[in-house]
């Protein structure tokens, strides 16, 4: 990578692709970071930048390293390969690691309370995972097809969208008189096969016609 690629990529700021950090202090969050990218569509992290843009460097090149090898393949599940690329502006290095997206989704991530969870990217946050992300990813990763046998529920549900902007999980089981997995399952299917589209954020998640 060039410093004129580093600098325009700082400039935009950080995102769905691009994380900083100014040093790796935890391997748990840095995991939830390179797990939420390896579940989207990958992305880059900036060793030795701060949150405003601000190339700080990095101080000890080894232990960023170690404390990435370290989350990648003791703190994710499956392990993730990082690809690391030093970049040097005005005598300091800020040290990129790429994060490629994966073709066996989900991947997860150890949290603090010894438990492993699955992690997407919104916006410039690792968001966690609701059931119907997991459940999407779980399936997309796989060779099987989705076929769809348009049932009353189908039918229901995107009459309901063609009248309404969105419809949440909740709203989904009164809507159709279905139990939370089974409103779920159908859901994962309209996604899969480009019917329906997903919408999560920090706070909710919903859905629309696609």
């Amino acid at each position: 990578m060039t410093i004129m690629n580093l600098r325009k990529l700082i400039f935009e700021g950080e995102g769905v692709k691009l994380d900083f950090k100014k040093k790796i202090t935890s391997c748990e969050k840095i995991a939830r970071t390179m797990v939420s990218f390896t579940n989207n569509r990958g992305g880059l992290l900036l060793i030795g930048v701060a949150d405003d843009g601000t190339i700080t460097g990095v101080k000890n090149d080894d232990e960023e390293r170690y404390m990435i090898t370290k989350a990648a393949h003791f703190f994710a599940r499956p392990a993730l390969d990082p690809i690391f690329e030093e970049v040097y502006v005005d005598d300091k290095m800020v040290l990129v690691v790429e994060i490629q997206q994966s073709n066996m989704k989900p991947h997860y991530a150890l949290a603090d309370d010894g438990k492993w969870w699955v992690y997407v990217r919104v916006k410039d946050k690792s968001v966690l995972a609701s059931k119907v992300v997991v459940d999407v990813l779980k399936r997309s990763s796989g060779t099987e097809g989705v076929l769809i046998a348009y049932s009353d529920y189908e039918r229901t549900l995107l009459t309901y969208l063609e009248n309404n902007p969105q419809i949440n999980i909740k709203e989904c089981c009164k809507v159709l008189k279905l139990s939370r997995p089974k409103a779920q399952k159908l859901l994962v299917n309209l996604i899969l096969s480009g019917i329906v589209k997903i919408h999560t954020s920090e706070k909710e998640e919903y859905y629309t016609s696609a």
